[in-house]
């Protein structure tokens, strides 16, 4: 623990409020361990089952997990928000960051024409009567689904796909409610999962997606509902097969209890068919996002399920935020239908489909397994995660821990190729080979 922060209290209720504070001012930044149980209730004069009260609470609060012979520790990111001053700084000056998961700026659409002509003809203002899934907007994300082998006969809007996916993890589940999720997963929804109280259990990816064995397991183990991601699989970037999709679907047939997330945050950008899963049991959703192909700042998804799950999931947005915003999915509607835009797009997919198969192939050619069947990430196995980080920090390469991303997984590191050009594929391979290998030789091209 950070040797200036002390924490403090002599009941549950002050020790865990003590915690909240140093990590919300940053005293206590992700990953730090916390005193042991009995080592923290001595120092404060209060039993042990006292701190066991205030380390739960802080568990099922999603501040903090405790991994076994690990202890302790603040979450990477807890549902907290911090001061601006103890947000992570960016890496230092001349080192490429591929840590941040994120599309290429340059490959955006840009918005400024689109917000010109929609500024133009948007009408009367909107008021709260009217707020509510446009019918154009609907009547097209249907089209769009439904050419990829969705059901769309019921659909909302929800602010993002993370937003959509919590909407509809509460509408189902209950916190201790068990959720089966990719191992290694996308770590924003690792972090939600602990945010809501519900109990993770890992499901093994290999490049066709989940495995029928892994999902099998966390059936028995009481699963309420299973997370899969389409295609472009954050970290990994699995794509569910045609043959996986089958058996997962045979094997999911008829399963009353359990709710089927299925995220194509990736969309239009995707290189690969989708196969969806959706309908396979009663209770379903399929949630694609904008903001992969378009834009991050664009927070906006389209939720196609069930009727009874889509009902619950727009009843409580009515409640709540109300809607989304219609000039969003007006503008959102003007990209859909741009054929240049479209165009853009593609040719974006394309680069990204590029840049990644050139990185694969590098690493193979000097050696290193890696993993990357569609999207913008390459997973690469390694023995020690904060070495391989620091080495290729030393190089001139920020990429990201795998730790963020697995509950059970082997360790590894993401890089996301995304802001790569071609010229980098080699240096960086190089520079891989020699964190996964000390000693190894420097390169291998011609």
């Amino acid at each position: 623990m950070a040797a200036h922060y002390q924490i403090a209290g002599a009941t549950s209720a002050a020790i865990s409020a003590s915690v909240e504070s140093g990590v919300r001012s940053g005293a206590l930044p992700a990953g730090t361990a916390l005193p042991a149980v009995r080592a923290l209730a001595a120092d404060l004069a209060v039993s042990p089952a006292t701190v066991a009260r205030a380390y739960q609470e802080l568990r099922q609060r999603g501040l903090v997990v405790t991994a076994g012979r690990h202890g302790t520790r603040v979450r990477p990111r807890p549902p907290v928000a911090g001061r601006r001053s103890a947000l992570l700084p960016p890496p230092p000056p001349g080192v490429r960051d591929l840590a941040l998961g994120q599309p290429d700026p340059r490959l955006l659409p840009p918005l400024g024409p689109h917000l010109a002509a929609l500024a133009a003809q948007v009408g009367p203002p909107t008021g709260y009567e009217g707020g509510t899934v446009l019918p154009a907007f609907a009547e097209t994300a249907r089209e769009r689904l439904a050419a990829d082998g969705v059901p769309a006969d019921d659909l909302t809007v929800t602010g993002g796909a993370l937003d959509g996916i919590e909407r509809l993890l509460a509408a189902h589940l209950r916190p201790g409610d068990a959720v089966a999720v990719e191992d290694p997963g996308w770590a924003n929804l690792l972090d939600l999962v602990a945010a809501l109280g519900l109990r993770p259990i890992g499901v093994p990816v290999d490049d066709d997606g989940p495995t029928e064995a892994g999902v099998a397991a966390a059936l028995t183990l009481g699963a309420r509902a299973l997370v899969v991601t389409s295609r472009a699989q954050n970290p990994t970037g699995a794509a569910l097969s045609a043959e996986r999709a089958g058996r997962l679907r045979a094997l999911l047939a008829g399963r009353e209890d359990l709710l089927v997330i299925e995220d194509d945050h990736a969309a239009e950008l995707a290189r690969v068919p989708l196969r969806p899963l959706a309908g396979a049991t009663p209770a379903w959703a399929f949630v694609r996002s904008v903001s992969k192909p378009f834009g991050p700042d664009l927070r906006l998804a389209v939720v196609a399920g069930d009727e009874a799950t889509v009902a619950r999931v727009a009843g409580r947005l009515r409640v709540g935020a109300g809607w989304v915003s219609t000039v969003l999915q007006r503008l959102v509607l003007a990209l859909w239908s741009d054929p240049a835009v479209a165009e853009r797009v593609t040719r974006a997919g394309e680069s990204y489909e590029r840049r990644r198969a050139g990185l694969l192939a590098e690493l193979a050619d000097r050696g290193v397994p890696a993993r990357g069947r569609s999207g913008i990430n390459v997973w690469v196995p390694v023995l020690d995660e904060t070495s391989v980080v620091t080495a290729l920090r030393d190089a001139g390469w920020a990429v990201a821990p795998g730790g963020l991303y697995r509950i059970g997984a082997g360790p590894a590191v993401r890089l996301t190729v995304s802001t790569l050009d071609e010229a980098d594929l080699a240096p960086l391979a190089d520079a891989v080979a020699r964190a996964v290998r000390p000693g190894a030789a420097a390169s291998f091209s011609t």
